[in-house]
């Protein structure tokens, strides 16, 4: 028999074993060799039983009864898959990523292009680089701090990388012109992010993409990488060519397409206005169904991936450091509500490239305050830097950036007693990161109502529950589980 119940904890650094009652069947050992056999690719949840699992497959690794250290991922070699590009933003195959970005180089340093002007936006974030003495130093250094050695040095081609900042606003000029296309059968989501890659992960990329003003400049240029992508100029990609997101290798990754989206095939451009239209695509009613509208289910607010799940939130802590623990003040943007949810529970998942963007209620309820946080794009922990950086930049810091990047809050009072006041929390992981809330205070909504959207870019998602809330999450729910929007994903009781 199953065991009566599983323990699924990531703290970040350790994985949390609980021991259950029951013995293994055949299958669940079959499961957990697969679990184990993933440790060292920062897999972050077991099931256990009543004996060490050695007991039972001589062959599994040996794990210590209470707590089982969990080892850092390693630098996959040139041309292997990355495990941690999460969500498909990045291609995991590197050497698709240094094909792409050897193209982009070769088309801005072209001899017909090189004297082409900045656009007056990159223009004026250049020229705040070059004018203020420190940020032009952290704009230097964050290269400089780039390991010369492989796999961060040269592309397929023997050519260096991305080495300087003048290179880097060239390749912004060019980018933000553009549409995301399924390029090489794979799609690079995270543009801007694949020519900051390696930057990102050293102390002088800390500094520089955690400044306020560099941000604001950033803010600048998204809104007009925007304008072009909510223009109808930016329907060129939405075609059937190998390139285009109705072409084959795009099919594949979207299945089901016309079954599953408001859209019309007959139509141009499958009746999108532009990529904007077709990033914030609707579910045909129906779809994703609301099955279960009891007051003490939570359902899922996002189409995700469950990242992780946390108990005993605090109300500040130090969340830039190893296991990136949550802290609520920073969290909630300094919200007087905080204290409510001290001691509680949060729960985050994150949105795939291909996947739908919009987020709804997991409770009926009253929407009592919306609030949008400015904040960073492309800061990532610190923990997550060289010597072994996070290759797709926010991937593995997603806990770090629930306190640092631009995201919305929404609170709202549920209309189950027990819940009380639960926050939703929708963040910003890289690119134009906008955070629309589309509801207000005061707004009545039900499970399965709209809340908002995320516009292009990564992006990933909390609910938060105050402490008086007891939160049993499905068998299901485990860290990495693909959750359908408005599935059931907990029940919840009095403390």
């Amino acid at each position: 028999m199953a065991p009566s119940s599983t323990t699924w904890r990531d703290t970040g650094s350790r994985i949390l074993v609980q021991y259950v009652s029951k013995t293994p069947t055949p299958a669940c050992l079959a499961q957990d060799m697969a679990i184990f056999s993933k440790l060292g690719q920062r897999t972050s949840a077991i099931r256990t039983y009543p004996q060490p699992l050695t007991n039972y497959i001589p062959s599994c690794p040996a794990m210590s009864r209470n707590v089982s250290t969990q080892p850092k991922a390693t630098r996959a070699p040139q041309g292997a898959l990355v495990k941690h590009r999460v969500g498909g933003w990045l291609p995991r195959n590197d050497e698709v990523l240094k094909t792409w970005l050897n193209k982009k180089i070769a088309i801005v340093e072209h001899p017909s292009r090189v004297d082409e002007p900045l656009k007056p936006v990159i223009q004026d974030f250049q020229t705040f680089v070059e004018t203020n003495p420190v940020i032009y130093m952290y704009c230097n250094q964050m290269f400089e701090q780039v390991p010369t050695k492989p796999p961060y040095d040269n592309d397929p081609t023997g050519k260096p990388q991305v080495r300087d900042y003048k290179l880097m606003f060239k390749l912004f000029n060019d980018i933000i012109g553009t549409a995301p296309s399924y390029e090489d059968d794979d799609l690079v989501g995270f543009p801007i992010n694949a020519i900051l890659d390696w930057p990102m992960g050293t102390p002088a990329g800390m500094a520089f993409f955690s400044s306020p003003e560099v941000n604001v400049h950033f803010k600048n240029m998204f809104d007009v990488w925007t304008s072009f992508l909510t223009s109808s100029a930016s329907c060129t990609v939405l075609d059937d060519s190998a390139n285009g997101w109705f072409g084959p290798a795009a099919s594949a990754a979207l299945p089901n397409f016309e079954q599953t989206y408001v859209c019309d095939p007959t139509a141009p451009f499958h009746g999108f206005k532009s990529w904007d239209d077709f990033f914030t695509r609707l579910f045909i009613p129906g779809v994703r169904p609301v099955l279960f509208p009891d007051e003490d289910i939570i359902t899922s607010a996002c189409e995700s991936t469950v990242y992780r799940i946390a108990f005993d939130a605090q109300e500040t802590d130090s969340f830039w450091l190893k296991g990136q623990p949550y802290s609520l003040v920073h969290m909630l943007n300094n919200d007087e509500f905080a204290a409510q949810f001290v001691g509680g529970t949060v729960y985050q998942a994150f949105l795939s490239a291909t996947k739908y963007h919009r987020w709804h209620a997991p409770v009926n309820g009253t929407i009592v305050r919306v609030v949008t946080v400015p904040g960073t794009y492309y800061a990532e922990s610190p923990e997550e830097g060289f010597p072994d950086p996070d290759a797709a930049g926010p991937n593995l810091s997603q806990a770090f950036i629930t306190a640092v990047a631009t995201r919305t809050i929404i609170f709202i009072q549920a209309d189950n007693p027990t819940i009380g006041l639960l926050a939703f929390i929708g963040v910003g992981m890289a690119e134009v990161s906008t955070c629309e809330a589309t509801v207000k205070a005061g707004d009545v909504v039900k499970k399965g109502d709209q809340l908002g959207m995320f516009h292009f870019g990564g992006s990933t998602h909390c609910l938060i529950f105050g402490p008086q809330v007891k939160v049993t999450f499905d068998p299901e729910i485990v860290i990495e589980a693909d959750v359908n929007l408005n599935a059931p994903i907990a029940t919840v009781a009095a403390a």
